[in-house]
């Protein structure tokens, strides 16, 4: 990361790689423990951690996702709640792109949070000039 960001704002893509040992899921088990090291807080919005939820409920059960997102929390990823200006920001991200509701809620809590969001989905890629991407 070239500059020490505020904050890092982990999207469900970043999440399920680190879940299914895929490549960018080294990365992503390396910039968390980065940011402990750096005391850089580490986010998700609720809707995203709803995402991952019911996607490994779908692969597998509802205990196992209920598992994960308790290693989630215990990777010291803190939930951000979907309060109306986050749900604004991500009506934002919707009204001009062509990118998932859920996308647009960790996209809105990058910038609010003016952190970095840290993801290998492309979808992102329309939006790179409005908010800070750590790409895995």
């Amino acid at each position: 990361m070239p500059r020490k960001p505020k904050a890092l704002v982990l999207d469900s893509w970043a999440i399920m790689a680190y879940f299914q040992d895929e490549p960018a899921g080294e990365k992503v088990a390396n910039i968390i423990a980065d940011a402990h090291d750096d005391d850089i807080p580490l986010l998700m919005s609720v809707v995203n951690a709803g995402e991952v939820w019911y996607i490994i409920t779908r692969k597998t059960s509802a205990p196992d996702a209920d598992q994960a997102i308790r290693q989630i929390r215990d990777l010291g990823i803190k939930f951000v709640d979907a309060d109306w200006d986050l749900a604004h920001g991500a009506g934002y991200f919707k009204s001009r792109n062509r990118m998932s509701f859920g996308d647009c809620f960790a996209a809105a809590l990058a910038k609010q949070r003016k952190a970095h969001l840290v993801t290998g989905d492309s979808e992102f890629k329309q939006i790179e000039a409005e908010i800070a991407i750590t790409w895995l």
